[in-house]
């Protein structure tokens, strides 16, 4: 989806972190030097979806009273609605991951300064590793070290120690060259483009496009690393991991725009080049396709270095500045490019 319209959403300020992000101080230990891993089902480089998607039973921390009485009356009112900045690394590298915790949907009220407690599951880890304990900032982030893992898909999972509330994302570890295939998300997979409007209300209801949801899921059993970059700001991930869970796609990886101050992020282009500059030159993946809807999307793509051929472009902006055209829905594109796609060469059977 792309940028310019206007329309309603809420936004708020404060959440400008970037990939990390600025976030709480462990407490009481942490990860330390990380460990865990291994490799990947059968073959290192396919990508252990099941691992982070089967998340194993979970036994809540202690819940121990909020820090601030005012926190206490934030979350006796407002519905949670923390998110967590999914994160992406290439084997060797450490991860650090964001989760923002606030409450309700339009205002987006901050948990300032109350503690929260991360465990992470996935590839080569038996039930649930505790992470320890971190101390929200005035923004209402903290943020994880998680260490240095193997190659595999892992998710993430925060509680709120005050009222043993909860939010998942997901870290994906990949050798360099791992062949992946790239979404934007409204407009392109959904017949909505709720970007270009700024309303998000009806987002984790969103018609898909005819054989979007086949499309997706057959690159990831192709073995393609699948990656949805949106424009959207980040208080929409809850509504955009219920929506993936609806359609039965990948709920990750899932790369919002940070920007809160407001329902239309003014750097979409940026935001998407930058990040696309991101996974092929710092993850090291190799993005074999990309599909988008607008012309922001055309001119990240390029920016970041992916091929006019095959970038694929839905709606009333297909096939401009010479990226290939997909009219109506993905029925006929389906049927005679996706079905026709090797399996990924980095994912042998």
């Amino acid at each position: 989806g792309g940028g310019g319209g206007a329309g309603g959403g809420g936004g708020r300020g404060g959440e400008n972190g970037g990939r990390a992000g600025g976030g709480g101080g462990a407490e009481g230990g942490g990860v330390g030097g990380g460990g865990g891993g291994g490799g990947c089902a059968a073959y290192a480089q396919c990508p252990d979806f099941n691992a982070a998607a089967n998340a194993p039973a979970f036994t809540n921390p202690a819940k121990k009273s909020f820090q601030n009485f005012g926190n206490r009356i934030l979350a006796g009112i407002y519905k949670p609605w923390h998110m967590v900045h999914d994160e992406i690394v290439q084997a060797g590298q450490s991860a650090s991951v964001t989760a923002k915790f606030d409450y309700d949907a339009v205002l987006h009220k901050d948990l300032e300064n109350e503690y929260v407690h991360a465990y992470l599951s996935g590839t080569g880890i038996s039930g649930w590793q505790y992470l320890g304990k971190y101390k929200t900032n005035t923004d209402g982030k903290a943020t994880v070290n998680v260490g240095n893992r193997g190659i595999g898909e892992y998710r993430i999972r925060f509680v709120v120690e005050g009222d043993l509330t909860a939010v998942d994302g997901f870290v994906s570890v990949v050798e360099a060259g791992r062949k992946a295939v790239l979404f934007d998300i409204d407009g392109t997979l959904t017949t909505s483009d709720f970007e270009a409007y700024a309303d998000y209300v009806g987002v984790k209801t969103a018609q898909a496009y005819g054989y979007a949801v086949n499309m997706v899921n057959a690159y990831k059993d192709k073995g393609y690393q699948v990656i949805f970059l949106t424009a959207r700001p980040y208080w929409v991930a809850k509504d955009a991991r219920e929506w993936a869970a609806k359609v039965g796609i990948p709920a990750w990886h899932y790369r919002s725009n940070p920007y809160g101050d407001g329902p239309i992020p003014p750097n979409t282009q940026e935001h998407k080049t930058n990040y696309v500059k991101y996974l092929k030159n710092t993850v090291g993946l190799d993005i074999i396709r990309a599909y988008g809807n607008a012309t922001t999307d055309i001119a990240a793509y390029a920016d970041g270095g992916l091929p006019k051929a095959e970038t694929y472009i839905i709606g009333t902006n297909a096939g401009k500045e010479n990226t290939q055209a997909i009219y109506n829905d993905y029925t006929y594109h389906y049927s005679t490019v996706v079905v026709n796609t090797p399996r990924s060469s980095s994912c042998p059977l």
